[in-house]
């Protein structure tokens, strides 16, 4: 008998090992040496057509992974901090003057561009002030290097190896020079904090000197975040959303709503839209304890640690831009305070 219940035991243990290793996911491949994969990069670069002498001068420096840069990929504050925590570091008090002041003094252009793209003037100052600190700190990291360390790395490598290849490609069409193509440790440029693709697709020329110049020209700079927000869904017809109050009593039931199921990370913990009328029936309160307005509208519930916000369309077009509540909502709130 004793021997019976040891054999059967051991096949449930068998059992448990083989159905956890089923469960396990694949180990990626190693990536090859650095070398022989910086060669294989330098021959697709040629074959999508940057001229040799950008890819020897844009590669001559790059020797292997820089390590720092993989440090801060893993530990971005938007991911690793509570939303009251990142607006404590980022919504100071004296980043809510400058922007107050920026906005004031750039009035006329900031209107005139927010009239042409449909898209709010508070939200590109926002947003231009939490990408770049209003331009002042834009990056100085070479930006090769940076994302030739970032393809390298197995993690998110396909996306960096396409955004390599399309700095590569600003420089080979002459928009900017090699030793200027600095950035964020991410390889994000200019003002707007770009990256390269998104140079290449929305950058604007709004100054009309023949350059899309969003380094140094505030009409580019502008001009580039209304285009870009205006391509990833924003309405001028409706605003981002709003933070409202979610009673103890309703909690559960308010927050049962499911979840979407597609969309980047930060859109698939966002509950399906539902409109101001059924969250109202649902018990949401505006802030303030009072009656949430009623309507056809749609919103989704975004729950951030013990603050609650229905946002609608308008803030996907900016989590398009990074893909964390965090950062949206410091945008957003930003944005809500300017006069």
């Amino acid at each position: 008998m004793r021997r019976l219940l040891l054999a059967i035991a051991t096949v449930l243990v068998a059992g448990v090992l083989i159905a956890s290793a089923q469960d396990i996911a694949p180990v990626p491949p190693l990536p090859p040496p650095f070398s022989e994969w910086l060669a294989a990069l330098r021959t697709e670069a040629l074959s999508r057509g940057i001229r040799p002498e950008i890819v020897d001068a844009a590669l001559a420096d790059v020797e292997e992974p820089v390590e720092t840069i993989l440090e801060r990929d893993r530990s971005q504050a938007e991911f690793t901090l509570q939303l009251d925590q990142y607006l404590k570091r980022r919504l100071t008090p004296r980043l809510i003057r400058t922007a107050q002041d920026l906005y004031t003094r750039q009035r006329t252009l900031l209107t005139e561009i927010g009239k042409k793209y449909g898209v709010s003037p508070r939200i590109v100052v926002a947003v231009w002030g939490l990408e770049s600190n209003f331009g002042r700190f834009a990056g100085v990291r070479p930006t090769i290097p940076a994302l030739a360390t970032l393809a390298y790395d197995p993690r998110r490598a396909t996306f960096f190896r396409s955004e390599l290849f399309a700095a590569l490609e600003i420089v080979n069409r002459g928009d900017i020079d090699l030793a200027s193509l600095k950035g964020s440790w991410a390889g994000a440029l200019g003002q707007p904090q770009f990256m390269p693709s998104s140079y290449l697709k929305y950058a604007q020329d709004y100054d009309g000197d023949g350059h899309r110049d969003i380094w140094s020209s505030p009409p580019d700079v502008f001009a580039s975040v209304a285009y870009y927000l205006r391509e990833h869904g924003w309405s001028e017809r409706s605003t981002w959303g709003r933070e409202v109050l979610v009673p103890k009593a309703v909690r559960s039931v308010v927050t049962s709503v499911p979840a979407r199921e597609e969309g980047c990370r930060a859109e698939r913990v966002m509950s399906v839209p539902r409109t101001l009328t059924e969250w109202k029936k649902k018990g949401v309160r505006a802030l303030g304890n009072k009656p949430l307005p009623a309507g056809t509208t749609n919103a989704s519930l975004v729950s951030a640690g013990t603050r609650f916000f229905l946002v609608y369309d308008n803030y996907e077009a900016i989590l398009a831009y990074n893909c964390a509540h965090t950062y949206a909502l410091s945008v957003a709130l930003l944005s809500d305070r300017l006069k």
